[in-house]
């Protein structure tokens, strides 16, 4: 059965339908909506567990698992999920597990080098809106094709970080030495090829490891060689297509697309593993600056991210190249159908006093932190009355009547900022001035209308913020 014509009623068919509320839903039906939403798990259901539901079980998993199966590569402190997409396209339904971005070391680097290498790639954070963004594993490469070296290297990257690794060789023997030396954990084996993956077969089979594919521009070749592996009886792959830049980008793009949508669309199970793409070829060109080659990289995996790559192995570390990168797979990797909001209540900044400004915004979360951020910036302690906007931005609310003169005197009531300070003055954003007078009707306060954008908070409540109303309403001296 195609996935894109499941409906709540098919899948409810099949539950218990005791309505027992164990699930936390008021019913069966609502809890088959939210599985066919993939706003819930079968784990939540303890009576389709139950002996003598087997049948309805598997039914069900089978109609809900999805078409791209979800693989997770572990150290002993974290894991890391790939794959686990439903759709080919983010606005048929939300993506799932962000594609996790892996920084290369080799084994031939000095042990202060890899070392630093290592505590950078583990230090990496930024914040963004709000969240915390971060690398999520170390590649391993085996530039010396030496056993020992290789297993040397994998063991002081493991003392030295809790990130999950990939470990790079396509000698069986060197990519044993480094599965050794790694002991408890799940590292993802890269890569089997139609000339070694017997042997790195039995190595995934014997240390229970997933195990990548590489098969460069032949998506035929790729297919074959993930339908031997899974009669082979290795269940959890990771396909290469091949990462190429010089005359080859469209293929690339081309074959990652492919390779997806044979999978989501056609239901192709031997092609519906995670993909994983490899920008960090483009180093192996000669004759380029490394300015050139660390742009073209931060290219490529924007594109790959666009297109499918569910992980991705990168070289450049720098922060011209790596956060465009995370900023770019934070805004894909959110749920398109519910906007990133903020709670919504009083917020305090600095050390406000019975004279300090009260400003008003949207909760939506871009302009909540950036409201915030410039807020910290002006080293004025004031409060600010987050709204609920259900996630819009102050123009879209305002123009969309979900930011009106009720809410922010509903807002206002709420937040009880009116026991915090004397004065009865209202900053308002400059795009929301056209609610000026229905907010001073609502609530009696004096509004005053702030600047258009947000980075000239500092200026205005440096120069124009007095807690004393002048003549004029809603004029500041």
């Amino acid at each position: 059965m195609s996935r894109r014509s499941l409906s709540p009623t098919e899948v409810y068919k099949l539950l218990p339908r005791t309505n027992c509320r164990e699930c936390g839903e008021e019913n069966c039906m609502a809890f088959a909506t939210k599985l066919v939403n993939r706003e819930a798990t079968l784990d939540k259901c303890p009576p389709i567990h139950e002996k003598g539901r087997e049948a309805s079980l598997k039914t069900l998993w089978e109609l809900l698992k999805p078409p791209v199966k979800e693989v997770s590569i572990s150290s002993k402190e974290a894991t890391v999920k790939i794959g686990g997409k439903l759709v080919m396209y983010r606005h048929e339904l939300t993506y799932h597990n962000p594609t996790a971005i892996a920084i290369d070391v080799w084994d031939d680097m000095s042990e202060e080098e890899l070392l630093n290498r290592v505590k950078e790639v583990e230090g990496l954070s930024y914040e963004y809106i709000g969240r915390t963004l971060r690398l999520d594993l170390i590649a391993v490469r085996s530039t010396s094709n030496d056993m020992g070296r290789f297993g040397e290297a994998v063991k002081k990257i493991k003392e030295n970080t809790r990130l999950p690794l990939v470990l790079c060789s396509l000698d069986p023997n060197v990519m044993e030495a480094g599965l050794v030396s790694y002991g408890e954990g799940r590292p993802l084996i890269y890569a089997a090829t139609r000339d070694n993956w017997r042997d790195m077969a039995d190595l995934a089979l014997m240390y229970r490891c997933p195990l990548a594919i590489s098969s460069p521009r032949d998506v035929d070749g790729l297919k074959s060689l993930a339908r031997t592996l899974v009669e082979y009886g290795v269940e959890d792959l990771v396909l290469d297509p091949g990462t190429m830049w010089d005359g080859n980008l469209s293929d690339t793009i081309n074959n990652f697309t492919m390779v997806r949508r044979a999978a989501t669309k056609i239901g192709d199970e031997l092609l519906g593993f995670p993909l994983l793409a490899v920008p960090a070829t483009v180093w192996m060109s000669e004759g380029e600056l490394p300015e050139i080659k660390a742009w073209r990289e931060a290219c490529l995996a924007s594109m790959l991210m666009v297109r499918y790559a569910d992980l991705m192995i990168m070289h450049s570390i720098e922060g011209w190249t790596i956060l465009p990168t995370l900023i770019l797979r934070e805004n894909i990797y959110i749920d398109p159908r519910k906007p990133v909001a903020v709670e919504s209540g009083l917020r305090t900044f600095g050390s406000p006093s019975e004279d300090s400004p009260v400003l008003v915004t949207s909760n939506f979360a871009l302009t909540y932190y950036t409201v915030a951020a410039d807020l910290e910036a002006s080293g004025v302690g004031c409060y600010l009355v987050v709204t609920d906007t259900e996630g819009l931005s102050v123009e879209s609310a305002v123009a969309g009547r979900k930011l009106t003169a009720d809410k922010i005197a509903e807002a206002l009531k709420a937040s009880r900022v009116e026991e915090k300070v004397k004065h009865r003055k209202l900053i308002i954003p400059g795009r929301a001035s056209r609610l000026s007078g229905e907010i001073e009707e609502l609530t009696g306060w004096t509004v005053l209308v702030g600047p258009m954008d947000s980075s000239d908070i500092p200026k205005f409540l440096q120069e124009k913020w007095s807690s004393q109303p002048s003549q004029e309403s809603g004029q500041l001296r």
